[in-house]
């Protein structure tokens, strides 16, 4: 029954073990800047899908400096954590007031589907005064990444089909 399966995959161009098409390719972007003052929002890492792609957004990690010297601190008092797709806020990844995937420690997978040419960015806002801390010292950085797959769609590209 599996060499079934594993046939079928291979004949219709998608992975077997994955089931992701051939030809995706990995995106990984991401950055690293100083906290937002008050009303700021800084662009940690931004992704655009091409035309005639589909993707999908597999993780997203985020840093601080105060959790770079103490994984406890997971609070992000005075910041504001948003991924945006096409600039819009993506449900539930919107309005995060502390680290819930933290950079370097395998973040957890999201696997969120992205349409043709769709735009995805993470950024982070500054919502009260500088001075932003979590304990005994203030946060000075913030780090943003984004990490999935994308894929040439014929159904966006491929005109004999689209005449079918």
């Amino acid at each position: 029954m599996s060499s079934v399966i594993t046939l079928q995959n291979e004949t219709s161009g998608l992975c077997a073990a994955c089931n992701l098409p051939l030809d995706s390719q990995t995106f990984d972007v991401s950055n690293i800047e100083e906290v937002p003052q008050l009303g700021e929002e800084v662009l940690l890492a931004r992704f655009d899908l091409p035309a005639q792609y589909c993707g999908v957004l597999q993780y997203f990690s985020q840093y601080t400096d105060a959790f770079g010297r103490d994984c406890s601190q997971i609070a992000t008092p005075g910041l504001e954590w948003r991924i945006l797709t096409n600039n819009q806020a993506l449900f539930p990844y919107f309005d995060l007031r502390r680290i819930v995937n933290p950079w370097g420690y395998g973040s957890f997978p999201v696997n969120i589907r992205m349409d043709e040419a769709t735009t995805v960015e993470f950024v982070v806002r500054g919502v009260t005064p500088t001075g932003v801390s979590t304990g005994d010292e203030p946060l000075n950085f913030v780090g943003g990444r984004l990490v999935g797959k994308f894929w040439y769609n014929a159904a966006y590209g491929d005109v004999v089909k689209r005449r079918a």
